[in-house]
């Protein structure tokens, strides 16, 4: 081979980003079938090139009953090689290459599954959105890009490895704008201390385009994780949300302590009691009545992502909830049994204490407030009809002596009139 060809093979390495001893070997898979093309060609036989000299050789080998080699390797190369080689490479040499550019490819991208790559939007339609990523292009489907996110041809956006596939055109590589991990190498870019490994990003829930929780932990007593998150004035949290157009993050501390990380994954409502159930895995939360709205969110948000954050169930309830719910606590278990004599419809506590009315049932209590308001009417009543006779007995005596008050008024009228008839009649 001439020194022209090496440096024509060296000048292709470097444009292409193959190394040449990937080259060497292509071009003498491209001279070995040439070789078994000519006629009188041995069975086994192989293409050697000295990559020093480029010098190349056809060696070969014989070959017993079960057609394995044997004995030494000899020399078979044609004397007029040279040309038909270079008339193969022609035709032989593009399509390998692009072979190897298409493996190089799959073996650069195939071990950064889960990293982060910056990429220019090529192509977008209702289907997928294409990225160029320089030496390749991406691949993000409809379901992973955020919801109501139009992203516009040439625009750079940042993107979440999550899978390579080969196929026979190539490597074809699948990323995502909605994964929560993208969240954590966004982080990493921005948070020394998070790239360092002295804060660790515990947890992550996230709704893409709308919200995202964090839980970080600092392996350093001296280093405050959320200030770490959030930066200066807010500078590198600030920088993640732009990358996200606006998401909002709430970065909250993570612990151990259970009832605590869960009032912290609540933020920023404020708690007032958190009961843990490991039997059912659930998280019962008592806030005040005017935070419960915002400990729930919009359309039950906080709730979902705090249940993702701290991977239990969350139940919420105001305090004025959990009273009511407290004081009708004994009758809150129990059937309903029909009475065989009168056909009434009872309720029958499942702690076997005595069967209610619907009535009593429905007020809550077990009768004896009725038994109460019975017994009261009933002494109401008895009051009444008590008192009834005496008002009788008070109006026949005050009429009685009225009428005595009377007989005496006409008695001393009819004196009077005597005694001035009789002075009359002496005059």
């Amino acid at each position: 081979m001439n020194p022209d060809m090496m440096d024509a093979l060296h000048a292709l390495a470097g444009e292409r980003g193959i190394s040449v001893d990937t080259l060497f070997s292509v071009l003498a898979d491209a001279m070995e079938s040439a070789y078994k093309k000519m006629p009188g060609a041995r069975d086994y036989a192989w293409v050697v090139i000295n990559p020093d000299t480029g010098e190349f050789r056809v060696m070969s080998q014989e070959l017993d009953e079960d057609l394995e080699p044997i004995g030494e390797e000899f020399d078979v190369t044609p004397t007029d090689f040279g040309r038909i080689a270079a008339q193969a490479a022609k035709q032989v040499m593009g399509q390998r290459i692009r072979e190897a550019e298409r493996e190089l490819k799959y073996e650069e991208y195939s071990g950064r599954e889960g990293d982060i790559v910056t990429g220019i939007i090529q192509q977008s339609d209702a289907r997928y959105t294409l990225l160029d990523l320089g030496k390749a292009e991406a691949l993000m489907p409809q379901s992973e890009q955020v919801p109501y996110d139009r992203p516009q041809p040439g625009q750079r956006v940042k993107a979440y490895i999550v899978e390579v596939r080969r196929t026979a055109k190539g490597p074809q590589i699948v990323v995502s704008r909605t994964h929560p991990g993208l969240i954590k190498r966004l982080f990493e870019l921005e948070v020394p201390e998070i790239a360092d490994g002295i804060v660790e990003i515990k947890a992550c829930a996230r709704e893409p385009g709308q919200r995202t929780k964090i839980a970080v932990y600092s392996n350093d007593s001296n280093i405050d994780p959320v200030g770490a998150c959030v930066g200066a004035r807010g500078g590198r949290v600030r920088m993640v949300v732009n990358e996200l157009n606006g998401e909002k993050i709430d970065i909250v501390p993570f612990t151990e302590d259970l009832p605590e990380f869960v009032m912290k994954a609540l933020a920023p409502a404020k708690v007032t009691e958190v009961r843990i159930d490991e039997a059912t895995s659930t998280a019962e939360v008592i806030v005040p009545d005017y935070q419960l709205s915002l400990a729930i969110g919009k359309e039950g948000q906080n709730a979902r992502l705090a249940h993702r954050l701290v991977g239990l169930r969350v139940d919420i309830k105001s305090e004025t909830q959990l009273a009511e719910e407290e004081s009708g606590e004994a009758w809150a278990e129990g059937e309903w049994i029909t009475d065989p004599e009168t056909g009434e419809q009872l309720w029958q506590p499942a702690d076997g204490g005595p069967a209610i009315s619907a009535e009593q049932w429905q007020s809550g209590d077990g009768g004896s407030d009725s038994a109460a308001t019975t017994g009261t009417d009933e002494s109401d009543e008895t009051t009444e009809s008590s008192e009834a006779p005496s008002s009788a007995e008070t109006t026949d005596s005050v009429g009685t002596e009225d009428a005595e008050v009377e007989e005496a008024a006409v008695d001393e009228a009819i004196r009077s009139a005597a005694a001035d008839d009789s002075e009359g009649g002496a005059a």
